[in-house]
C-alpha cells in the first residue's frame, strides 16, 4: 500500500452517502482519508449535493488524490417531491421525509448500472445506514458492503441496548428515567429522549426494518470516532454486533496531503478573513459558538431566547442563524435591535459557517450545540467545552457520552426530543436557562478549569489518533488491507 497517495490498483471503495449534511460531511471527510492513501474513490451523490462539495473535491484533485464525485439525478417529482429537494435540509415539511427516502430508494437501479459497468471494479461499497437498499445491490453484484455510522460507538451501543432489551416498556410515563442495561457507566434516559425510531409511525417503521435487516448483513461497520473517546465501547460495540468495527476518526483532520477550506460541506456564508479578523479581536478562550446544525428548526419564540440569553450572559458569541429564517420575523428581530445592541461582542452567520475553523481558533471557549455527533466531535477534538441541547436521533446519548462519561460539557437541561418543531410557537429552554448554562460553561473556577483541561486532552488524542501509530490510522489501514485481500 502507498501511503504518500499515489494511486493504489488494489483498491477501490465507492461511497454512498445519505442525502443529508451530517451524512455527507463525514463520509466525504472519510473519502479523502482513503484517497490519501492511495485508495481509489468515488461518491455517488447528485447534483445538487455534488455542488456542495465540489470545491473539497476539486482542491483534493489538485493535490493528486484519487477522489471522484459520480453525480446521478434525483427524482424529486417521481417521489411526490418538490424540484431541488436533494438533500434533507431543503425539505418544506417534515411530512415529505417519507418521499424523500423514497426517491433515494428510486436511484438503486441507476447505482447498480454504475457498479456494473466500472472499468476499475469496486472493492467494496460504503453504504450510509440510512440507504438499506443497498444491501440488495452488494448481494446482486458481489460486493462486500460496509455500513458507515455517522453517531459514536458509545451511542450506537445505547442504542442497540435499549432496543434489544426493550426496557423502555418496564417504565410507567414517557418522563420516568430507566438504565441502558449492559454497559460500564450507569446511563439513565427516558423515552421521550429516545431516538425517534423507537416509536415510528407505520410509514417509517418498514424502513426502520430495512435499515436494522440491511445492517445485520453488512460484512463490517465504520464509526467516525476514535478509541480514546469511546472508553472501550468501540470493542464493546464490537462485540454485541458480532462483526468488525473500525474506528477511523475525527475524519475531519485529514492528514497533510489533504487539503482544507472554509466551504467544506457548503460554501460558507462568511468569509474567513472576516471570521479571523473578528475573532483575533476577543480574548483567548472567550468566546461561545453557538450553532443546531442543518435540521434544527425552532419557533421564533425560542429563537429569541436564545438570543436574549446569549446577550444576558455577557459573553462574545458566534451564532449562527439558518438561512431559512430570512424574511421571517426572526429576521425582524435580530436586525430590529439585537444586532444593534450586541454588536461590540457578537458576529451573527445567516446560513453555513466555517465551523471547524472557529472551534480551532484561540479565541473560542465554549460551544453550544444540539449534539449532532460531528458538531460534538468536532467540538472535543478543537479542546472546546460544550453546553449540550440535544434535539432528537441520537443526540441524547451523545450528550450523555458529553457530560456524563466524558465529562466536558455543562448541560442546558432538555428534558424530551422535539424532531424538526417545525416553527411550532412555544419555548422549551428559557433565556435565564440559556444565560445560567453558558455562564457555568465558561466560569474560570476550578470546576472550570477541570472541564475545560479534560477536553483539552481529549483534543490532542484526537489529533495523535490519526498520526501514524494512531488507532485511527492503524484501523483505516487495517480495513483497507481486509477488503483489499477480500477482492484478490
Amino acid at each position: 500500500m502507498d501511503m504518500q497517495g499515489k494511486e493504489n490498483t488494489s483498491a477501490h471503495f465507492v461511497l454512498i452517502p445519505l442525502m443529508a449534511q451530517g451524512h455527507m460531511i463525514p463520509m466525504v471527510d472519510t473519502g479523502l482519508l482513503l484517497a490519501a492513501r492511495g485508495v481509489v474513490t468515488s461518491v455517488i451523490t447528485t447534483p445538487l449535493n455534488a455542488a456542495r462539495f465540489k470545491i473539497t473535491v476539486e482542491e483534493a484533485q489538485a493535490s493528486g488524490l484519487p477522489l471522484r464525485l459520480v453525480q446521478l439525478p434525483f427524482p424529486c417529482r417521481e417521489a411526490g417531491l418538490p424540484d431541488g429537494c436533494e438533500n434533507l435540509d431543503t425539505l418544506p415539511s417534515k411530512e415529505l421525509i417519507i418521499n424523500f427516502f423514497r426517491a433515494i430508494s428510486l436511484i438503486q437501479s441507476e447505482v447498480e448500472e454504475y457498479l456494473s459497468n466500472l472499468e476499475f471494479p469496486a472493492t467494496c461499497i460504503v453504504s450510509d445506514m440510512g440507504l438499506p437498499w443497498t444491501s440488495n445491490t452488494a448481494k446482486k453484484l458481489g460486493i462486500p458492503r460496509l455500513i458507515f455510522h455517522v453517531s459514536c460507538c458509545f451511542s450506537l451501543l445505547c442504542n442497540v441496548l435499549v432496543r434489544r432489551s426493550e426496557v423502555y416498556d418496564s417504565v410507567n410515563s414517557d418522563d420516568e428515567p430507566f438504565a441502558v442495561p449492559g454497559i460500564p457507566h450507569r446511563i439513565e434516559v427516558t423515552r421521550a429522549q429516545l431516538p425517534s425510531n423507537f416509536a415510528m409511525k407505520s410509514s417509517m417503521k418498514g424502513l426502520r426494518d430495512e435499515i436494522l435487516e440491511s445492517e445485520a448483513a453488512a460484512q463490517g461497520i465504520i464509526v467516525n470516532s476514535f478509541d480514546v473517546l469511546e472508553r472501550g465501547y468501540a470493542e464493546l460495540y464490537q462485540k454485541t454486533m458480532g462483526k468488525k468495527v473500525w474506528t477511523v476518526g475525527p475524519a475531519f483532520y485529514g492528514g497533510p496531503r489533504i487539503p482544507r477550506n472554509v466551504s467544506r460541506g457548503r460554501k460558507a456564508s462568511v468569509d474567513e478573513e472576516k471570521c479571523s479578523s473578528w475573532l483575533d479581536g476577543k480574548e483567548p478562550c472567550s468566546v461561545i459558538y453557538v450553532s443546531f446544525g442543518s435540521l434544527a428548526r425552532f419557533s421564533f419564540e425560542q429563537l429569541v431566547e436564545i438570543g436574549l440569553g446569549l446577550e444576558s450572559a455577557n459573553h462574545p458569541f458566534i451564532w449562527v442563524v439558518s438561512e431559512r429564517y430570512k424574511a421571517t420575523q426572526t429576521e425582524e428581530w435580530l436586525g430590529g435591535g439585537f444586532e444593534e445592541r450586541t454588536k461590540d461582542r457578537s458576529l451573527i452567520i445567516r446560513g453555513w459557517a466555517p465551523q471547524v475553523f472557529i472551534l480551532s481558533h484561540p479565541s473560542t471557549g465554549g460551544f453550544l450545540t444540539h449534539c449532532g455527533w460531528n458538531s460534538s466531535l468536532e467540538g472535543i477534538s478543537a479542546g472546546i467545552p460544550m453546553v449540550t441541547w440535544p434535539l432528537f436521533a441520537d443526540h441524547f446519548f451523545n450528550e450523555k457520552l458529553v457530560l456524563e462519561v466524558a465529562q466536558v460539557g455543562v448541560g442546558v437541561g432538555v428534558k424530551s426530543a422535539s424532531v424538526w418543531q417545525d416553527e411550532t410557537p412555544g419555548v422549551s429552554v428559557t433565556k435565564e436557562e440559556v444565560r445560567r448554562a453558558v455562564e457555568n460553561l465558561m466560569d474560570r473556577g476550578e470546576e472550570g478549569a477541570a472541564r475545560r483541561r479534560r477536553v483539552r486532552e481529549l483534543g490532542e488524542k484526537a489529533k495523535i489518533a490519526l498520526e501514524a501509530g494512531g488507532s485511527s490510522y492503524a484501523n483505516l489501514n487495517n480495513l483497507i488491507e481486509e477488503m483489499a485481500n477480500r477482492s484478490g
